[in-house]
């Protein structure tokens, strides 16, 4: 069979054809500044939708189309299932709180227990669902805590919201 009769491979219709970006089996809980966060992705993904349709849709772009389509459909989603969790009394360790621990090695860190959208470790914040987090809920000043199989004892728990991790 001759080339001419097969159809190559199309760099942009695979680009097109994204799969959905994965949706945790998680409860959604937020923070209140988690709630935000969906809402202004759930913004951006629709101006980005917009500007796709705007410039052509899928006969101009079909890639920036695929990814404005998949992007709203997840923020959507997610941003549907959110549900709103106040911290409360942060007397122990619980969704929405800070929490400061001091390693083995004197070092110390704090994190925000927080919901799997807004978590970034590297600004100081965790999801709940993280073997981390499920480690340090529950506990009390003073209590001990293993994290990556190193024990850790917590020192202060705070409400404080988006408290950067200290560097030790």
């Amino acid at each position: 069979m001759s080339v001419a009769f097969t159809k190559e491979g199309d760099a942009e219709a695979a680009a097109a054809n994204l799969p959905d970006r994965p949706v945790s089996p998680h409860q959604n809980f937020v923070t209140a500044s988690g709630l935000a966060q969906l809402d202004a992705e759930l913004a951006a993904a629709k101006a980005a939708y917009d500007a796709a349709l705007a410039n052509g849709g899928i006969a101009a772009d079909r890639t920036a189309m695929a990814r404005a389509t998949r992007d709203l459909r997840y923020w959507s989603a997610r941003r549907s299932t959110a549900q709103l969790v106040e911290s409360g009394n942060c007397a122990i360790v619980r969704f929405g709180c800070a929490v400061t621990f001091v390693r083995g090695d004197g070092s110390t860190a704090t994190y925000r227990i927080t919901g799997e959208d807004e978590a970034d470790p590297a600004a100081g914040r965790i999801a709940y669902v993280t073997p981390a987090a499920r480690s340090l809920l529950g506990k009390v000043v003073g209590d001990v805590a293993t994290i990556a199989g190193n024990e850790v004892e917590i020192v202060a728990i705070g409400s404080s919201s988006d408290r950067k991790r200290p560097v030790a």
